[in-house]
């Protein structure tokens, strides 16, 4: 594939291994900065390590103390073109010339331009589709769950355990993650009763294949205590990513979708983390070949930028009425401008390297297990990755500590990562993560899995 070349920052070196690494971590800089920002900024953000960033280049970062990190975290799976693409940088600053905000009350070029070609790539049931734009993940699931609400007329739904959908109160409601998401805000939206998500590495119910098992426990509910006849919609992530990672097993999904067609339930895909190329397909529903009724997206949608999409089959989207879901930044000139250039890069070759180096990235994980124990599974598509660490026990207790030290030895080595799930260190860099790159974080990583396993502090 074509790619724009990046220019390359003065302070960039060429030295391997942990050469990069020039201050103690955190510097001077960046411990001035933590410090100020202790005083004005909320203690609830969850920060894992005390990276301060100054710039970045594709799927390269430095900190405010000229430290240089690879970036597999890429701003929680958002800067799907990498850092400061020129394409979307461009895009952005165009855009910017004309004007900075008109609200959603009138129309303007970037915002049909992004609905039209989200039209053109939604694989939706019914084929036609339409779209709701707003600034982020939490906001597209609040206007999946109205939407459902409004044209079906049933109060009900169903999650699934180890989902993340959001934190505002509807989201939050089916946000099942970790139970600090929702300690001390009960109660939320009322109508969700939650399911396991079918996980075959740590199997919950008997029998080989979880999925069907999930489906029949989803039947059982509708006899027992959750009328179908009451249900507007079936929440699901075709790829489930705060929980672990966890790809279902084949036949999931298209089981859902028969479950929902039989019942007049709607079937709606969360792919904000997912979607936009970061699975090697522009959305990862696309791997099974199974359409939702609605699907909402965001963050890798903008590069970066604020923006997400509740997309719907266009028969449901059409029945709101004037006024009767809205906001005022929906459609943000600049955002749409990112989020146009963001596609065209992906449909133009990002999701295809994604595959190809996603492909080459798990098989050289693969190869780590061999030499540690400790990894009990590498699995994902694209450059969606997940590697759950383990205890060397039968029952393969989840290595909570180990990988915890993991993530906080990789930063110290020069690579960004973030955990998911009880004992998963996800992968998730740009979608132009380059071969070189992948070598040179996965010697990283096993430098980190060796400090981390010698018990190396700091």
């Amino acid at each position: 594939m074509t790619r724009q070349p990046f220019h390359e920052p003065a302070m960039r070196n060429d030295l391997s291994g942990t050469d990069h690494i020039r201050t103690e971590l955190p510097g001077p800089k960046a411990r001035a900065m933590i410090a100020r920002d202790a005083e004005v900024i909320s203690p609830s953000y969850p920060r894992d390590y005390p990276f301060v960033m100054s710039h970045g280049r594709g799927s390269e970062v430095w900190d405010v103390d000229g430290n240089r990190f690879l970036d597999f975290a890429a701003g929680i799976a958002v800067c799907s073109t990498g850092h400061a693409h020129p394409q979307v940088v461009q895009a952005v600053k165009d855009a910017a010339d004309q004007f900075l905000h008109i609200s959603s009350d009138y129309w303007h070029e970037q915002m049909t331009g992004l609905g039209e070609r989200l039209a053109k790539i939604a694989p939706m049931k019914g084929g036609e589709a339409m779209s709701f734009l707003c600034q982020s993940g939490t906001e597209s699931v609040e206007a999946a769950i109205k939407l459902a609400r409004y044209v079906t007329g049933r109060p009900r739904f169903i999650g699934f355990l180890g989902g993340f959908h959001g934190r505002s109160m509807g989201s939050l409601a089916f946000t099942s993650s970790k139970y600090t998401q929702q300690k001390g805000f009960f109660a939320t939206m009322p109508g969700v009763t939650h399911v396991p998500y079918p996980n075959p590495y740590r199997p919950l119910f008997a029998g080989t294949d979880q999925g069907v098992a999930v489906l029949d426990y989803i039947r059982m509910l509708f006899e027992r205590s959750v009328p179908a006849a009451e249900v507007a919609g079936i929440l699901v992530e075709p790829i489930q990513g705060e929980g672990g990672y966890v790809v279902p097993p084949d036949g999931f999904l298209a089981g859902l979708r028969e479950l929902c067609d039989e019942h007049g339930i709607l079937l709606i895909f969360d792919e904000v983390q997912s979607g936009i190329g970061r699975s090697g397909r522009m959305f990862a529903s696309e791997h099974w070949g199974v359409k939702p009724d609605i699907m909402t997206l965001a963050k890798g949608l903008g590069s970066g930028l604020p923006v997400g999409a509740m997309v719907a089959s266009k028969s449901l989207m059409s029945q709101w009425k004037r006024g009767a879901h809205g906001n005022t930044y929906g459609g943000n000139p600049l955002a749409c401008a990112a989020a146009n250039a963001t596609i065209d890069l992906v449909a133009g070759g990002f999701a295809d390297n994604a595959a190809q180096a996603g492909a080459y990235f798990s098989s050289k994980l693969r190869e780590l297990m061999r030499d540690y124990a400790c990894i009990g599974e590498v699995r994902g598509r694209g450059l969606m990755i997940g590697m759950e660490l383990v205890e060397s026990d039968p029952a393969r207790t989840p290595a909570r500590a180990l990988c915890d030290a993991v993530i906080t030895r990789a930063f110290h080595n020069g690579l960004l990562l973030l955990s998911c799930g009880t004992s998963t260190v996800r992968f998730m860099p740009p979608l132009n993560v380059e071969r070189a790159q992948i070598d040179e974080a996965v010697a990283l990583l096993r430098t980190s899995l060796d400090e981390a396993l010698n018990g190396t502090q700091g």
